[in-house]
């Protein structure tokens, strides 16, 4: 192996080679804690050593690394305290995820590490909002993305480098190349004779180096910095490597020919670049075995505190009050006149007031720009606020929910519009996985809001007309807001924006240009969680949300001999159960009303709670009426057949008959 210093001063060469040393001594006490039955997992990154620890010492240290499990050299060499790391990896309170994150599935912003998710991919396009962020504040930073070779079949690597590429972001992606997957060898995952190859079809820059040469790790990715600072553009580096232990030690190696241990035993990274720094002078035995004493201690203290840690005591309620950031931005009502606007005109101006009074909002979605998206709601805004934050985006809604939770990371609010709320199956792991799990998982909040045109009633088929809210309401750590009227869409637009956590802001198509209201001018919120009283009544009480409740005051409005009591929730989650068990009370029927299919809808989920918490109050079994369990048809005589307001009738006069 040759090495080449290119002027690196001796103190940096003993740096580079302590971090190799301190990264291999603990993977070697891990392993022996594994054999010995005191911990319970490791996946090793033994003989991978050089890429981590090369390439996190080349960036500042206040820029944004997504590591991987094999890259424990990055955490290391970021200085975290190793008893702490050892907590964390024993799954204890004192770790950086108290307890709730296994080994490195965690992040800290005080270290300006960003930790994965078990999904191999996601974490590439937050390193595009992170980038996003420096490019907007023309800062001279990178954020730099590990990936396996396993990882580059995902859809989010073609997506993330695609989005890095076409809005010139400086991102270094890394692939460490280690010949497998698992099990599975790399001629199984691609055709390409190097997987930098790849680059070029994304108008990339794309370089493979010998990841197991420290120096040319550390040489190649200090040029790829100053290259993406200086270009403004990202570049793809293949990290040509060997894993020399199992993906985890539980799989073992048996599906790995011999020879490749000895032929790349031969290239050990440590073993290596020791035997060139004796060569050269820079070390010998004493500061060798100085080295190996100061990095034993260390482990062996750490150890210690992290075996002294004490099991821990589950909080309940710390376990849920840690899953959502805290909003601390008051509620405000109207403080100025109503104009009368429709729907879409009344989300259109809450978007304006939020780009006014936020200048770190950024928006994004596919056609926003210009054209003012699908259904114009960001129409002219670019004239307003610009380009740069009002950002049309590629066809790839995974790359850019990870992208705003990027942004996020780095303090900017983002907003994406899913052009339909259909599509959002596309980045569902993104919204799930990442988005509602991250508060919980080590605090860092997701200011993101999902802007999500939803519903039927326009015949537009099975892809463009579902209702598909109840998945989102599933999803801990999430808000999910359903406005009716005008004036309440503004309103939750503003408080989506401002909320510090993950919206998903349904708006229903079919009321956009439909129905109109008076809208307070200026600047007002209003509170999510909070459901609105439509009207009051005695005989039966309909509980529902967006398009139901017009079904719901058209229905009242023709039957005027029943009083009914309508209760607009706005808020799926959390949902308002004091205003939920009041309107039980004063009726003691209910009827759940929604558009979206009956099984696994929201209302089976409300049903339950009445059911549980007001039982005393019903006079009758609780109804509901929802769409069809079927797909939602595109001809109209279909369509209007599977909505619930089809079978509304029905359902209030067996109400009325108990």
């Amino acid at each position: 192996m040759i090495f080449d210093r290119k002027g690196i001063a001796d103190e940096q060469l003993i740096h580079l080679y302590t971090e190799l040393l301190r990264s291999r001594m603990i993977e070697e006490k891990m392993l022996l804690l594994l054999r010995q039955g005191k911990v319970s997992k490791w996946f090793s990154g033994i003989g991978q050593e050089a890429i981590a620890v090369g390439a996190t010492l080349a960036l500042e240290s206040d820029e944004y690394i997504m590591p991987l499990h094999r890259n424990l050299g990055v955490f290391t060499a970021r200085k975290m305290p190793f008893a702490k790391l050892f907590k964390q990896w024993q799954g204890s309170k004192d770790g950086f995820s108290k307890g709730r994150e296994r080994s490195f599935h965690f992040g800290t912003n005080e270290y300006h590490i960003c930790g994965m998710i078990s999904h191999l991919g996601p974490q590439l396009a937050i390193a595009d909002g992170v980038a996003l962020a420096h490019k907007l504040r023309d800062e001279h930073k990178v954020a730099l993305a590990f990936s396996g070779d396993g990882g580059t079949s995902e859809g989010d690597f073609h997506e993330a480098l695609n989005v890095a590429a076409v809005w010139g972001l400086p991102v270094i992606f890394i692939i460490e190349n280690n010949g497998y997957g698992l099990s599975t060898p790399v001629s199984e995952q691609f055709a390409c004779k190097q997987l930098a190859d790849k680059a070029i079809g994304y108008g990339m820059k794309g370089i493979t180096i010998d990841g197991n040469n420290v120096l040319d790790v550390y040489n190649e990715i200090t040029n790829a910095r100053m290259y993406c600072i200086a270009e403004q553009k990202p570049i793809l580096v293949e990290c040509m490597t060997f894993r020399m232990r199992g993906h985890e030690e539980a799989s073992g190696v048996k599906y790995v020919p011999k020879e490749l241990f000895e032929e790349w035993g031969k290239k050990d990274p440590l073993v290596n670049f020791e035997q060139y720094l004796r060569y050269t002078g820079i070390l010998d035995d004493t500061k060798i075995a100085g080295a190996r004493e100061t990095i034993r201690k260390e482990i062996e203290d750490g150890v210690a505190k992290g075996f002294e840690a004490q099991p821990i005591v589950p909080d309940s309620k710390e376990e849920t009050s840690d899953v959502y950031a805290v909003n601390t931005v008051p509620v405000s009502g109207p403080q100025a006149a109503g104009t009368e606007k429709k729907f879409i005109q009344a989300i259109s101006d809450g978007l304006r007031v939020c780009m006014e009074r936020y200048p770190n909002l950024v928006l994004m979605g596919q056609d926003i720009a210009e054209y003012g998206g699908a259904f114009k709601v960001t129409e002219g805004f670019v004239q307003l606020f610009g380009k740069e934050r009002v950002r049309n985006t590629p066809l790839c809604e995974s790359a850019i929910v990870g992208a705003a939770l990027g942004l996020s990371i780095k303090g900017f609010k983002a907003m994406m519009e899913m052009q339909f709320a259909d599509f959002v199956t596309v980045g569902f792991n993104q919204v799930i996985n990442n988005l509602a799990k991250i508060h919980y998982r080590w605090g860092q909040n997701a200011d993101v809001v999902i802007r999500m045109p939803t519903g039927g009633g326009v015949g537009a088929g099975p892809f463009h007309s579902q209702s598909n809210e109840a998945w989102f309401v599933h999803t801990p750590g999430l808000k999910v807001v359903y406005p009716s009227t005008p004036e309440d869409a503004k309103g939750l637009m503003i408080a989506a924006i401002e909320d510090p956590n993950p919206v998903m802001f349904f708006e229903h198509k079919a009321l956009y240009r439909s129905i109109s209201g008076p809208v307070p001018d200026g600047y007002y919120n209003t509170e999510i969680g909070k459901a609105r009283q439509v009207q009051q009544g005695s005989d039966i009480s309909i509980i529902t949300y967006g398009m139901g409740v017009h079904w719901a005051t058209a229905y009242a409005g023709r039957h005027k001999d029943i009083s009914f009591d309508i209760l607009d929730l706005r808020t799926l989650l959390p949902l308002d159960y004091d205003a939920i068990r009041a309107s039980v009370m004063r009726t003691g029927k209910v009827l759940l009303l929604h558009e979206d299919t009956l099984t696994g809808g929201i209302g089976g989920e409300l049903a339950a709670w009445i059911a549980e918490h007001c039982f005393d109050s019903l006079d009758a079994p609780i109804m509901r009426c929802a769409g069809m369990d079927t797909p939602i048809p595109f001809s109209l005589e279909l369509e209007h057949n599977f909505m619930a307001v089809s079978r509304l009738d029905g359902v209030v006069q067996k109400l009325l008959g108990y």
